[in-house]
């Protein structure tokens, strides 16, 4: 009677099943030899005639792989090493170079076990091996992706057909301010408020047409949580795109699209001001060149404010004071945009109502900023319709006042700021040495 501890016997593998496991150990994508205890190989899969040329008649049934697959040398020593699995626990890798059927040799790293016979009991060996080269790619590959997404210092996201992110690195969840858990199966919508359009259309075109678009700077604003999305700073990620394929296909089919990023706000920021500051020298530069063959005083000051204006504000208003202060309106740009045009030789006064902040401006001495203006302010400080931010700057010569220019925005462009203000002001000290050639009034 059997013990019921006792492993049970292993029924005999019919024609299908014989035929099934042939199949299944020449379809392996490792190449693949079994010997049993005694060293004799009984399998050997057609990956393995593929690496080294041998067929499955030619190796199986020998004894070991000495004279054949290995120099005669070197056969009872590899032996001895492959078939000591049996009495190991687990899996053993091997390194050792075989010979192929043509006389070439190759280096190949193996991975071998011990195989059980009915009883439980090891009764032989199998050998699954590959050549060394591939499986060093293989390594390095996974290496490279682990280093990808551990400590790269760029941002790495894998994103699925569905356009939600399967994979997220450090640096990318710190980049979207969201956990890596939570980021997961997530629309990028929910944690994008601007700039999710162009990076979801060019994940589209490399899932597609699988021609990834070259590296593009794309401007993004994150969702804040607290519905204040316009407040959030804009962020510059310099993005590039990879289509990722299954190679187990014949024709790959895309499993998803890694999107690799880098922040470089600070740069593209830095090079934003280097450019503008640029230009406005250039336009100062081209102003005074202009100046000096002005007969006017008042050409030389509209000229500067031309100049001034490109680029800069949609419109400006020149205000000199009379002999008992008040403002006088000496040129400005008409309705629309358009050219500063002097208003007549006596000026028309403009009556500011107290607090203006052109009257602000000549108070301080200096320039004063106004931003989110609604159409009844703009009305109420005498601007035109649709301005949103002003920055007003006085006019001083010769330790005197003369009076104070205003550059106006409108939709479509940032507040002033505090480059703007400098730059402002020195126009302003161009206008005013200009004026300062006026004759008395």
């Amino acid at each position: 009677m059997q013990s019921p501890d006792a492993p049970s016997p292993a029924k005999p593998l019919n024609v299908g099943d014989q035929r099934l496991l042939a199949a299944l150990l020449d379809g392996m994508d490792a190449a693949l030899c079994a010997f049993d205890s005694d060293g004799v190989v009984t399998h050997w899969n057609g990956e393995a005639t593929r690496l080294l040329g041998w067929s499955a008649q030619d190796a199986v049934g020998r004894r070991g792989l000495a004279g054949w697959a290995v120099r005669g040398g070197e056969g009872e020593a590899l032996m001895a090493r492959l078939l000591a699995v049996m009495a190991a626990p687990g899996r053993q890798v091997h390194e050792f170079p075989l010979l192929t059927k043509d006389g070439g040799r190759i280096l190949v790293r193996a991975q071998t076990c011990a195989v059980p016979g009915p009883d439980g009991r090891p009764a032989g060996v199998y050998c699954a091996f590959s050549e060394i080269h591939a499986q060093i790619d293989l390594e390095r590959s996974m290496a490279l992706s682990d280093a990808l997404f551990q400590e790269a210092v760029w941002g790495v996201v894998l994103i699925d057909a569905d356009l939600r992110p399967a994979v997220v690195n450090d640096y990318a969840a710190r980049a979207l301010r969201t956990p890596k858990e939570v980021l997961l199966g997530r629309p990028l919508g929910e944690v994008l408020d601007q700039g999710v359009e162009e990076i979801e259309g060019a994940l589209d075109h490399v899932l597609s047409a699988g021609t990834p678009p070259p590296p593009a700077d794309l401007w993004v604003r994150l969702r804040t949580g607290s519905g204040e999305a316009d407040r959030a700073p804009r962020r510059c990620w310099r993005s590039g795109f990879v289509r990722l394929g299954s190679p187990l296909g014949e024709e790959p089919a895309p499993l998803g699209v890694g999107w690799l990023f880098e922040d470089v706000t600070e740069a593209k920021l830095a090079e934003r001001e280097a450019s503008r500051l640029r230009f406005r020298t250039q336009q100062l530069r081209r102003a005074a060149r202009v100046a000096i063959e002005c007969a006017d005083p008042m050409d030389a000051a509209v000229g500067y404010l031309d100049f001034a204006l490109a680029g800069f504000a949609d419109h400006v208003l020149l205000d000199l004071l009379d002999a008992r202060g008040r403002p006088v309106r000496a040129a400005g740009t008409p309705g629309g945009p358009g050219p500063c045009l002097p208003v007549g030789p006596a000026g028309v006064p403009v009556g500011y109502p107290p607090g203006h902040p052109a009257l602000q401006a000549v108070e301080r001495t200096g320039s004063v900023r106004a931003r989110d203006l609604t159409p009844e302010q703009a009305a109420r400080h005498r601007w035109p319709r649709g301005t949103l931010g002003a920055l007003c700057s006085v006019l001083r010569s010769r330790g005197r006042t003369l009076g104070v220019v205003t550059f106006l925005r409108g939709a479509g462009r940032p507040v002033f700021d505090h480059e703007d203000a400098a730059y402002a002001e020195e126009v302003a000290a161009r206008v005013a040495a200009a004026l300062d050639l006026l004759p008395p009034p």
